[in-house]
């Protein structure tokens, strides 16, 4: 029954023994343990400032992203808008260009077209003045072959040239 009921004395001696561990725990084990606690809590205070502070940055850069991905948005519209204008102006100036020279070339092939008219009709006229004096030449040729007719024609040309 010894075993379930400890003697007095076991019981003293335990208690020194404990008191003499504590004290020795105390003297040289506590500190450190305290103070390893201690950095333990300040460096797990640290990293949860950290992560904080970080997450503060991460949000702080993914608002600033979101603005220079709106502001990057805005310039592309702006040029793509800028570029729609120039592209706009171009086809214009190159239409009122083509419009411009076609008028041009219209008005020139209508200026060729009446020089070669006028010179085509110079051209009929001299061939038609050259036609009617062969055919005049030959007329005469026939009719002045004989002497007699030749006075007769004469005197007549006379007479209308000069009435009296």
């Amino acid at each position: 029954m010894e075993l379930i009921t400890p003697g007095i004395g076991l019981l003293f001696w335990m208690l020194v023994m404990f008191g003499i561990v504590l004290l020795i725990l105390k003297k040289f084990a506590w500190k450190p343990i305290l103070k390893a606690l201690s950095d333990r809590e300040t460096s797990i205070s640290d990293a949860l400032l950290s992560a904080d502070t970080a997450k503060k940055e991460m949000e702080k850069l993914k608002a600033d992203n979101e603005v220079i991905m709106a502001e990057a948005r805005a310039e592309k519209e702006k040029i793509v808008q800028e570029a729609r204008q120039i592209r706009e102006k171009l086809i214009s100036e190159a239409k009122n260009d083509a419009t411009e020279e076609a008028k041009k070339i219209l008005k020139s092939a209508r200026k060729d077209i009446e020089n070669e008219k006028v010179s085509a009709i110079a051209e009929v006229k001299n061939k038609v003045a050259e036609l009617s004096i062969e055919i005049a030449e030959k007329i005469l040729r026939e009719k002045l072959a004989d002497t007699r007719e030749q006075k007769s024609i004469i005197e007549r040309l006379v007479k209308e040239i000069m009435p009296n």
